[in-house]
């Protein structure tokens, strides 16, 4: 098959069985289907605003600041999506400092956790090799507003360090109380493009709220393990939890009985393969990922083409290594395919869905031992194969299917954040049951987690 052939037949198959504009395929790809529109024609930028927007709800993004931003930005220029969420995170730190100068404590937390938002914003559409420094200082920047705002809570938030093997693993432990009584805990990972900062929106505050202590770190290819300590990805997560559990074992403000791990996106396949080897696990929650990676790549294939017998013949690999450089030299349609390159540690594009292979549950899934958690949401193919995990697991498992209805068809109910945490700690509650944090507790730790804001 010739190469623009080929690049046709992607499309129309994408289009066919999506019923939305043909755009290329990734294994984790926030641009196919982007069912919450917001302000932006691009699909993958649109989506990347309602990402941002979605941690409003615990304090991570202003509506008004979102959308004044996204109105500046020139949709077919990256570096002016860079440069305006940059300004904005700017202003908003000044306005922290301006707070805090002030003593007004709780109008500097807030604004600093928006900076850290949208600083994380503005490098997440630059990853891609080779490694860009704009990128690195997004993240740091992100994540020095998140100190300063941790600086600022009612309770003390300690950063961590946890050594695996060369690297060091950095993240946050934050406790629900003043004291040091053993708690339920949860320990968050995220995904391709996630941060250790960016999980305290996703669930860790969340978790606060519901009495449990929380752990979110950045693994390998993830966050400053990658733009800082440039540690590519790896699909052995078992062997990356484990001394993320130990740390959390050796600490006396941790129940060691009612420990959790809690995956988001691309982390909904860590978790699990997490919990295949990490047994000390009491239960695992995996929200919106992919069973098998490589496998949801060749779905996307025109059907001849769908096999590892054919796509393994020499010409047709030459032909798709063409077809997919052409696609990853795209602004947005191929910042899916830079960006697993980035994470992965390769070159190619083809090295990268190669990479792939690793990625799957099919023989771990069935090692799971812990109490098992599952969703998928209804525009969400990254999520589709959710079912697949849910049948493979010979533990206690739970599904859930998230709707357009309810407004929560996007990857990682996005838009929709309180209710997938109203059901996922309401089966979590069911099993750890963590204590329900006092009303004085809720209100001076977080007006959000309160119900005051």
């Amino acid at each position: 098959m010739q190469t623009g052939a080929l690049v046709v037949s992607l499309a129309r198959k994408s289009h066919r069985r999506h019923r939305i504009s043909a755009t290329p395929w990734s294994p984790e790809r926030l641009q196919c289907p982007a069912v919450t529109r917001l302000l932006l024609k691009d699909e993958l930028l649109d989506a990347q605003l309602v990402r941002a927007v979605g941690a409003a709800i615990y304090g991570g993004a202003d509506l008004g600041e979102c959308l004044a931003t996204a109105r500046r930005i020139d949709e077919r220029d990256l570096d002016s999506w860079f440069e305006q969420w940059t300004a904005t995170a700017a202003a908003v730190a000044q306005l922290a400092e301006q707070e805090a100068a002030a003593g007004n404590r709780t109008s500097a937390r807030l604004a600093y956790l928006r900076a850290c938002t949208y600083h994380r914003t503005a490098g997440v559409m630059l990853l891609g090799p080779p490694l860009d420094e704009r990128l690195v200082s997004a993240y740091r920047a992100q994540a020095d507003m998140f100190s300063n705002a941790t600086a600022l809570m009612e309770f003390p938030v300690e950063r961590i360090e946890i050594p695996l093997g060369a690297i060091t693993l950095p993240g946050y432990f934050f406790r629900t109380s003043a004291d040091y009584s053993r708690r339920a805990t949860v320990i968050l990972t995220g995904g391709y493009d996630g941060t250790a900062e960016e999980l305290y929106f996703a669930n860790g505050a969340a978790a606060l709220a519901r009495g449990y202590n929380v752990l979110a770190f950045d693994g390998p290819g993830q966050g400053r393990v990658l733009t800082e300590q440039r540690q590519p990805i790896r699909a052995d997560w078992e062997n990356v939890i484990t001394p993320v559990v130990n740390h959390a074992l050796s600490r006396e403000d941790v129940d060691g009985e009612r420990i959790a791990l809690i995956g988001l996106s691309l982390g909904a396949h860590l978790a699990p393969r997490a919990a295949s080897g990490e047994h000390r696990l009491a239960a695992c929650v995996a929200d919106c990922g992919a069973y098998d990676l490589y496998a949801a790549f060749l779905d996307r294939l025109p059907g001849p083409l769908a096999k590892p017998s054919v796509i393994n013949r020499r010409r047709v690999r030459d032909v798709l290594a063409r077809v997919l450089e052409r696609l990853a030299a795209k602004p947005t349609a191929g910042w899916a395919l830079r960006r697993g390159m980035l994470v992965h540690g390769v070159d190619e594009p083809l090295d990268y869905i190669d990479a792939l292979r690793e990625f799957t549950l099919e023989d771990r899934a069935p090692l799971i031992r812990c109490p098992t958690w599952v969703c998928s949401a209804e525009g969400d193919e990254i999520s589709a194969s959710a079912p697949q995990l849910v049948a493979a697991l010979a533990c206690e498992k739970t599904y859930v299917h998230f709707t357009s209805v309810e407004g929560a068809d996007d990857h990682c109910e996005q838009a929709a954040r309180a209710l997938y945490h109203a059901r996922s700690f309401a089966w979590l509650d069911s099993r750890l049951h963590p204590p329900v944090p006092q009303p004085s507790d809720a209100t001076s730790r977080d007006p959000f987690a309160a119900g005051l804001l």
